[in-house]
Formats: structure tokens, sequence, C-alpha cells
């Protein structure tokens, strides 16, 4: 099993609908890195990232310097075998029965 690192982008700029995934998604391509990245749906205007674990995220952080003026970049769940990134409560494991 894959365990990834998540981070949210959160800034006062408007990140939905403007191609910030997208975005992303072509920075990890040509970086040669890998990168899931999903709009939140549980928050409003954050975009969230995952990363393998412990995997450096430096140029996701130097990208968005690029192109937001203000923003924060933060991790916020560590270590999570098969992610959720537009709503973090489904990664709670004991929230389900099989």
């Amino acid at each position: 099993m894959i365990n990834w690192d998540i981070y949210e982008i959160r800034t006062e700029e408007q990140i939905h609908g403007v191609m910030m995934r997208g975005r992303l998604r072509k920075l990890s391509l040509n970086s040669n890195k890998i990168l899931l990245t999903e709009n939140a749906v549980d928050a409003n205007n954050i975009v969230r990232v995952a990363v393998y674990h412990n995997e450096n995220v430096d140029f996701v952080n130097e990208y968005l310097k690029k192109i937001l003026s203000e923003f924060k970049f933060v991790k916020v769940l560590e270590n999570v075998p098969n992610p959720v990134l537009s709503k973090l409560k489904v990664n709670i494991e004991s929230r389900y029965t099989l």
C-alpha cells in the first residue's frame, strides 16, 4: 500500500475554477514527481495536494510563490493509505465497517 501526505493550499485568492489543479498536474509532470490534486468540497477555496509520504514538496511551494501573492501550504494529514482529497473525514477509517 502506498501512503500519502496531504497538504492544503489556502488563500484569499480564488483558486477553484482557475485551472489550479491542472497547473499543479502540469508542474508534477514537468518535474517528474507524483502528485494528486483535488478541490476541497468540505471547505471553501481550498485545493488539496497529496504526495508520497515523506516526499519533498519544495517544488510545489516554490511554484505557488510564483503564482499566488499570499497563501498557506500546510500539511493536514500524514501517512494516509489510499486517500480521498475532496473530503478529509472520509480518510478516518474508524467511520466505516465492511
